[in-house]
């Protein structure tokens, strides 16, 4: 199943964020599906039962999925049969996907880590500064928080001019947490994955490599924009891709970054050197994950212009105003940005 969050227009033309399942080139809106489904089981069906039986959105329908999930394959099937309505009670029900503005699929998930789990991306962006690689990346998988409050999903992102110093793309995937779970066991970590979506790991390098010098951080240097999208695809819709290891399960998915059109990486999410599961193990050591928890790969190897010019694979190439980042994963679809610098002190 696929799962988008979408841009419509609500009530005296004020945008809102809807939840909804694309079902091949049309999108099931998730609230009115789900009361559309409740009236069959002649329960009530007002918004307030709705989100207190499915929750609010997509990050509703993760939290309470053990409820959402059937409902939803309900909907699925009917949308795909052709036995769905357009609307119900006067409201759309199914709309045609084609030019309907996505949002991240879920834009406000309740933190946001992100990994560094490709060795030939460490170990690249070390050789190109001239450091051998660091030991300690075989030892665990490390990660960290990075602001999601500052999600974006398809469409302009917006940043600072002190932002342009060296912008970067992030070539990345990004599980979404389905279950909570508290020191789980590599072993068991997978079924904690409710699905995958596309993150681009968007990032500020002058910025970025000032603060770090202090032991700190990345934090300005990364805080500003993180982009998920444009779908949440659930992970049983990725089996026949994964490959089950003692450490959790490899996905062999193609990976690729363009940039104004031009293919600048490729890669595999099958090479990450550790797995998700791994990542979740040590994320949930001592600590409770909750579901909607984003949890990024970090960059495949090519993944970005930081090694791709430390290789000479690009010509001290960074992303300008204007610049289009589409980024594909087998699977997941095409999550495509666009670069604005808006002026300084631009309120929110």
């Amino acid at each position: 199943m696929k799962l988008v969050t979408y841009i419509a227009k609500g009530v005296n033309k004020v945008t809102e964020l809807r939840g909804g399942i694309l079902a091949g080139d049309t999108i099931v809106d998730l609230a009115r599906g789900f009361a559309f489904v409740e009236v069959f089981a002649k329960r009530p069906h007002d918004p307030a039962r709705i989100r207190e039986r499915y929750g609010d959105g997509v990050l509703g329908f993760v939290e309470h999925a053990e409820v959402a999930r059937p409902a939803a394959e309900v909907l699925l099937a009917q949308a795909t049969s052709g036995t769905l309505p357009s609307s119900f009670e006067g409201q759309p029900l199914r709309l045609p996907a084609a030019g309907v503005p996505l949002a991240s699929p879920i834009p406000r998930p309740p933190s946001m880590r992100d990994g560094y789990a490709f060795r030939q991306h460490v170990e690249t962006a070390r050789k190109n500064r001239g450091l051998e690689m660091i030991p300690e990346f075989d030892q665990f998988p490390v990660f960290y928080f990075t602001n999601h409050q500052a999600v974006i999903g398809p469409g302009d992102v917006h940043v600072q001019k002190q932002h342009m110093d060296r912008l970067d793309f992030e070539l990345e995937a990004a599980i979404v947490v389905g279950k909570k779970g508290r020191n789980v066991a590599a072993a068991a970590a997978d079924d904690l994955i409710f699905g995958f979506t596309i993150m681009n790991d968007l990032s500020a390098r002058a910025l970025q490599m000032e603060e770090m010098k202090m032991s700190l951080g990345p934090a300005k240097g990364k805080d500003f924009a993180t982009a998920l999208g444009p779908v949440l695809v659930t992970r049983d819709e990725l089996a026949a891709k994964a490959v089950a290891t003692p450490n959790g399960e490899h996905h062999d998915l193609g990976m690729r970054a363009f940039v104004n059109g031009v293919q600048v990486s490729q890669g595999n999410l099958k090479d990450m050197t550790w797995t998700f599961a791994q990542i979740l193990e040590r994320a949930s050591y001592g600590v409770t994950l909750y579901p909607g928890d984003v949890v990024g790969s970090g960059t495949c190897g090519t993944g970005c212009f930081l090694e791709l010019n430390g290789s000479k694979i690009t010509n001290n190439q960074w992303l300008k105003a204007g610049d289009v980042v589409a980024l594909e994963v087998d699977g997941l679809g095409r999550l495509e940005n666009r670069v604005v610098v808006d002026p300084e002190n631009t309120p929110a």
